[in-house]
């Protein structure tokens, strides 16, 4: 049976699983499919290429139906499902931010989230812009959690006497807890965008 883009591109999600994304080479991917190297260059000319058709396969279900009706209620879940995906996959949030493209599934959901933000009745830079501060923001966070490098800040660190705020503050300075950090910003960037709605005084 002739080899799809769609078995390649699930191929390169099993090696990125395996062995990371340094690992993922078009020669890794051909070894997973028991196939040649050409014929992964047949479907994906480059690995660069490769990444762009993996990334975006990871976007494929976040815009989904049922979503909340709400704006906010449906960016929230949106970005959740978003991150989620990411989460899904080791390394993915490192990937998208070398190799997210202008493809089918990624365009869909920035569709979506874009759209919600105009039928709430803001203005097209406030809902493009938006929705790129959300996916920085989740690409930033979902790639700190996967590193698996955030260590929490020990008081010698910050002398009270030089960094006041910081030690006043330490428990929440370089914390770990991802979701709800995460639940945190999405929550300010919606209040954010809600005072844009209220009219001006």
């Amino acid at each position: 049976m002739p080899t799809t883009r769609e078995a390649v591109v699930q191929a390169a999600l099993h090696v990125l699983d395996q062995d990371g994304l340094d690992g993922l080479t078009m020669r890794a991917v051909a070894q997973r499919l028991g196939v040649q190297h050409n014929t992964v260059r047949w479907h994906a000319a480059s690995k660069q290429r490769l990444l762009e058709l993996v990334s975006d396969e990871l976007l494929a279900h976040c815009a989904d139906e049922p979503l909340p009706p709400a704006w906010d209620e449906r960016i929230r879940t949106l970005s959740r499902r978003c991150r989620a995906a990411l989460l899904a996959h080791r390394d993915a949030a490192r990937m998208l931010t070398v190799a997210c493209g202008p493809e089918p599934h990624s365009l869909r959901y920035a569709e979506t989230v874009v759209a919600t933000l105009l039928d709430a009745g803001f203005d097209g830079r406030t809902a493009a812009w938006a929705h790129w501060s959300l996916f920085y923001l989740i690409l930033g966070i979902t790639q700190e959690q996967q590193a698996g490098t955030a260590v929490p800040v020990r008081a010698d660190q910050v002398p009270l006497d030089r960094y006041p705020a910081l030690a006043a503050t330490l428990p929440h300075v370089g914390s770990g807890e991802f979701d709800q950090r995460f639940d945190f910003a999405i929550q300010l960037i919606i209040e954010a965008l809600t005072a844009r709605r209220q009219p001006a005084k």
